[in-house]
Formats: structure tokens, sequence, C-alpha cells
């Protein structure tokens, strides 16, 4: 047995190994409908409804909305996933939390104010929260220690396929937005109806709730923060998170405003086009990564040389404008945020603090994850109407990604 067998969360001793295969598609299909309505909704729908409401405005109205949403995200998953562990079930968190979240997304599509939209993400960055921190759990929980990095690779797939999934369905509902609303939150809903019927909760020991001051308690939140190699796991996951979405999350207004498109081409269309490149370039090295990393028991070499490629890839817009310029960027940018989320989530479940709060724990990780993804259109508004474009904005993103891959170097425990 090795150390890191030794000292991290096992899956549970219940979970036969023939159901591995089962889960892992589960699992994938949960994560993929999850991203799905995280990139179609926020990458499209959402910046389209806000052009269409106060044009004038759109960058900073964006930034504003995405900047009160990530309270909510920041809150509710680790809420989430302390409840979680405490109940000891899963499946209830999933399936309330995206139907929640479906119909927050049916509140979204019906209203025409800044405001009622803004409300209306914030309740589905909630709902949707609490359903990402108990599925992440899930991994801890229930695959072992040896198959961590696979795990991961095929989980890791559901950015690629769920990216491109959202965004399609969001470019072809451009003119009716409701119903793109409608069928993102259907995804999400029907993939964890799916999950709670065929993956049913394994038995967990409840954890009854300790009769402790409020404040010790938030502070029992954020323990595991407190230890070296987690700590600086969550630190270069929100780095590189943060500048990957910020500009991603801006990319529709990007092609609108700061890139040379070929004649006849709307920036809509362009988003279903470089999609799919970025997101197959991710495919592909999320499971060559995830298996490789496996194969010679190597993590941080992976983690840090992807999340510098991602880093390195910003330059590529910044100098050259133009729709090549973007088809590049998408492609090698893909190819180092895939490897990068793949191997770095086998990492952080090797440096998980205890066994008995991985949900809880995660679901701090997930901060790191969900977190940024959510402020990087506040923190992007700010760069582009403050430093004057879109330039500064990639240039901002790529040393966001870079210092990322040096936290990397400060995890101890993981080769």
């Amino acid at each position: 047995m090795t150390a890191d067998e030794l000292t991290q969360p096992d899956a549970s001793p219940e979970a036969p190994a023939p159901s591995q295969r089962g889960l892992m598609l589960l699992l994938l299909l949960a994560n993929a409908s999850m991203l799905a309505v995280y990139m179609g909704v926020g990458s499209v729908l959402l910046p389209l409804q806000i052009a269409a409401i106060d044009p004038a405005n759109k960058v900073a109205v964006l930034g504003v909305i995405g900047g009160v949403s990530a309270i909510f995200a920041t809150a509710f998953n680790p809420i989430a996933g302390a409840l979680s562990d405490r109940n000891g079930r899963r499946n209830p968190w999933i399936l309330g939390g995206a139907l929640a979240a479906l119909a927050g997304l049916g509140f979204i599509g019906s209203v025409d104010t800044v405001l009622l939209v803004g409300i209306g993400w914030c309740l589905v960055q909630a709902t949707m929260n609490v359903y990402q921190a108990a599925v992440t759990a899930i991994v801890p929980d229930r695959v072992p220690v040896a198959r961590r990095g696979t795990a991961s690779a095929l989980v890791g797939l559901a950015l690629p396929v769920g990216g491109t999934v959202g965004v399609m369905i969001a470019s072809q509902t451009t003119g009716r937005l409701t119903t793109g609303y409608l069928v993102l939150g259907a995804l999400a809903a029907g993939a964890a109806l799916l999950l709670a019927t065929f993956c049913r909760d394994v038995p967990r020991p409840r954890v009854p709730a300790p009769a402790v001051p409020k404040r010790e308690r938030l502070a029992a939140f954020l323990s595991a923060l407190a230890d070296h190699d987690f700590r600086w796991a969550f630190i270069g996951r929100a780095l590189l998170v943060l500048g990957y979405f910020s500009v991603v999350g801006y990319q529709l207004y990007i092609l609108d405003d700061h890139i040379a498109l070929p004649d006849g081409l709307e920036p809509a269309e362009a988003m279903a086009v470089l999609t799919p490149v970025s997101m197959a370039a991710m495919a592909l090295s999320t499971v060559v990564g995830g298996l490789l990393s496996d194969r010679w028991n190597r993590r941080k070499i992976f983690v840090g040389v992807s999340a510098a490629l991602a880093g390195a890839a910003m330059a590529i817009p910044a100098i050259s404008p133009t729709w090549t310029g973007m088809l590049v960027f998408s492609a090698l940018n893909g190819l180092g945020f895939g490897c990068f989320m793949a191997v770095d989530t086998a990492v952080v479940t090797l440096v998980l603090p205890r066994a008995e709060d991985a949900a809880r724990d995660m679901g701090v990780l997930n901060v790191a994850n969900a977190g940024p993804q959510i402020i990087a259109p506040f923190v992007a508004s700010a760069i582009v109407t403050t430093l004057g474009g879109y330039t500064p904005l990639f240039v901002i993103g790529g040393v966001l990604s870079l210092l990322g891959a040096l936290s990397v170097v400060l995890i101890r425990g993981v080769r």
C-alpha cells in the first residue's frame, strides 16, 4: 500500500468493481450536463440577453451580474457539500439542485429587465452548486485511489462534451432564448434523474451536527485550507480557472468587438465553430493526460506544463486579433486547460485532509472552480473598461494561468 493510499479517502468497499464503468458514464453525463448549463448560458445566452436589454452597458452589466452571483456560487457549494456529508446521502441534493436550477432557468428566460435576469442567475448558480457539490463528492466516495487519474480523465471529458453541447444548443436558440434556457435546464434535470435512479447512494454513517458555535462551524468549513498541499492546490486551481474563464466568458463580446471575423460570420456562429475546436483539443488532452499520469504515477509535471501552455496561448489573440489567431488560440488553450483539469482533479483527491470530510472539502475546493467562473465576468469587465480593450484581458488571463502553474510546484505530497 502506498503512502497516498494510507492517507487519502478510499472508495467505499460497498461500491463493487463491476459497477465502476456504469458509474463513470453516469458521472460523465451528470458533469457534462452541468457544464452545458454553465457554458451555454454563461457564454452565449446570458450575454445575448444582456446585450439586448442594455447594449450600451453590456460589458459592465455582465460584470456586475457575474460578481453578485459569485457570492451565491461560493457560499452554496461548500455548505451543500457539508450537509450531504452530514446526512450521508448525495442523490437528494443532486436531484433537488437540478430541478431547482431548471425552474430558475425558466424564470430567466421569461423576464426582460437586468434586475430580474440577475436575480434569476443568482438562483441558478446557487442551485447548480448544490448539484455540483454532491456530484463531485462521488469520486472520493466510490473510486479507488489507484483509478483516480483515469476516473478524473473520464469525468474531465464533461467539459469538452458539455461545453460543446451547451454552446451548440445556445447558438441554435439565439432567437428563442427561453427555449435555450429550458433545454439546458432539462439536460441537467434528466442527468440528475438518471444518476439518482441507476447510481443509488452508498450507505454512509450520518454525521451528527456538532454542538459548536457558528464561528467555529465556519472555521471548520475552511479548515482544509490550513493543510499545505490542499491550500496550494486550491490556489493553483483558482488562478488557472480565473484566467481561463475571464477570456472564455467574454468570448462572444470579444468576437463582436475585437476580432476581425470573415465576412458573413456572426459572433454566435463563430462561437459554434471555436467551441468544438477547443473542446476536441480538451478531450484529447484530458484522456491522454489522465491515463499517462496514472501509468507513470506522476501528476505535478502534467498539471504544471498544461497550465503554462494555457497561459502562453493567451498571447496569440493579443498579438494577432484575427480569426486564424482565435482558431489557434482555441486549440492550444483547450489542450492546456483539458489536461490541467483532468490531472489536477486527481491531485486534489490525493491531498484531501480527512476522508470523513471529503464532500465538505471537495466543496471548498469547488469554490476555486465555480467561484472564479462566476467572478471572471466582473474581473474581465473591470479590465476591459479601465485598461481600454480586450488585449489587456488576454495578457492578464495569461499571467494568471502561469501563476497557477507555479503554484503546483509548492505541493509536496504528490509526485
